[in-house]
């Protein structure tokens, strides 16, 4: 049995990451705070289980990873195939008015929880030979306007994922997938549709597509260390 382990993944991009997973036959742990209706919804397709927890919150989040450690379907499985970081938050904010209980909470959801999930789920990991697949943001190298607490903590995660892909090497493969413009948030469509404008295949991605991504690192037995875009070609401008 193969066992997926993902955060955030009773909504959007997760629900959709969690269903393919399901649908081709996987176990999968969702993780979620508290959509928790959505969940059920999404592991009544297959075999799957649910924990629930606060990331920004520290007994929430060691209680979460000793709840997955020693989860019956990762005994039944003998380990953890493929975890998947991808709870995420995203806000705007004046960068003036942007405040340090603002800011930690944004590094406790993009850094903080990914960094020590991991840490506390390596032997299950290594015991299969597992991967870790972290959802960044293409916002590398660019200021979005509004957004730097968003970004520089989204980019705090991409510089783990490279750090661990050396770490944990050879047991553990760690890689990263970045997408573009998939999903509004019902607070940016005006500036969602501007990107549209300037994205090379002329139209948003759809969030099969980075369960597409997912499962293509996944299988990509060769493939450490990389951030794979997925943005309809964004990136080039």
């Amino acid at each position: 049995m193969r066992l997926a382990v993902i955060t955030g993944g009773a909504r959007r991009i997760g629900a959709v990451i969690a269903s393919k997973l399901l649908d081709d036959g996987w176990a999968v742990i969702i993780h979620c705070n508290r959509s928790l209706t959505q969940a059920r919804q999404v592991v009544s397709r297959g075999e799957g289980a649910i924990v629930s927890g606060d990331l920004t919150n520290d007994e929430d989040l060691f209680r979460i990873i000793e709840e997955i450690h020693d989860h019956k379907l990762v005994e039944a499985s003998g380990g953890i195939d493929l975890l998947i970081h991808n709870a995420s938050i995203f806000d705007e904010e004046d960068f003036s008015k942007v405040t340090p209980q603002e800011l930690r909470r944004y590094s406790a959801v993009h850094l903080d929880a990914p960094f020590f999930i991991t840490q506390g789920l390596v032997p299950k990991l290594k015991s299969k030979k597992g991967s870790v697949i972290g959802i960044v943001d293409t916002s590398w190298n660019h200021a979005w306007t509004n957004l730097s607490h968003y970004t520089s903590t989204k980019g705090a995660l991409r510089q783990l994922i490279v750090n661990l892909a050396g770490e944990l090497a050879p047991e553990i493969r760690v890689n990263g997938i970045a997408p573009g413009a998939i999903i509004a948030a019902p607070w940016e469509q005006e500036k969602f549709d501007s990107v549209i404008a300037k994205v090379p295949l002329g139209r948003s991605g759809k969030p099969e597509d980075i369960a597409m991504a997912v499962q293509f690192l996944f299988e990509a037995e060769y493939i450490t260390g990389h951030i794979l875009p997925v943005d309809g070609g964004w990136s080039l401008s």
